[in-house]
């Protein structure tokens, strides 16, 4: 059996991004982990030049474990289109340029998609974690589904409004959080997660 990686009830996630931080919180809750954004050390962000989600992910760890002297857990994910060869892919938040505006980066792809008729996308998430004593673990999750024109849903954010997964009807930006949260990229990467941990 696979030795358990111990995590301390207190970690800092390596986001600046609310949305993204409140939702993490969710996912770890039912563990007993609290999560606080890296914004409380610094707001300066690392430069993700990274080649996959999971290089990114450990970017970001490493620096937010490196600013806070505490176990940090970053997550890099986005939003990969088939009719874009897989773009935007890692470039899913700079698609949204520098005021993260997702309403310009969906109309983007809304454009760029007009007169195909493949809609199929997947969203993927890499979790990674940098503990206090600089050991390094990752995690992925991905979720297949298809995009729809015009958005749909004020729930959670990102492209969540024009992703409806898999077997579904509605958007995640439609969906209910708890329910997002089951079937999600990130619901799948923090399940491995939670598989593989001993909160201490």
């Amino acid at each position: 059996m696979i030795n358990r990686i111990e995590l301390p009830k207190e970690v800092i996630i390596a986001s600046h991004n609310p949305g993204k931080v409140k939702e993490i919180n969710i996912l770890l809750n039912d563990i007993g982990i609290k999560a606080f954004p890296i914004s409380l050390f610094s707001d300066i962000e690392p430069i993700e030049n990274g080649s996959s989600f999971s290089e990114n992910a450990l970017i970001k760890a490493r620096n937010a474990r490196q600013l806070s002297n505490k176990t940090s857990l970053a997550d890099d994910s986005g939003l990969c289109v088939d009719a874009l060869d897989g773009a935007p892919g890692i470039y899913s938040a700079r698609w949204a340029g520098a005021e993260k505006d997702f309403d310009l980066a969906m109309s983007l792809i809304e454009e760029k998609l007009q007169g195909i008729d493949n809609k199929k996308a997947c969203f993927i998430c890499a979790l990674a974690i940098v503990n206090e004593k600089n050991e390094e673990y990752v995690f992925e999750g991905k979720i297949n589904g298809a995009l729809t024109f015009p958005k749909k849903g004020k729930r959670g954010f990102g492209y969540d409004p024009i992703f409806i997964p898999e077997n579904h009807t509605i958007t995640f930006g439609e969906m209910a959080p708890n329910k997002k949260d089951l079937i999600s990229h990130r619901g799948v990467a923090f399940k491995k997660l939670k598989e593989s941990i001993i909160v201490n």
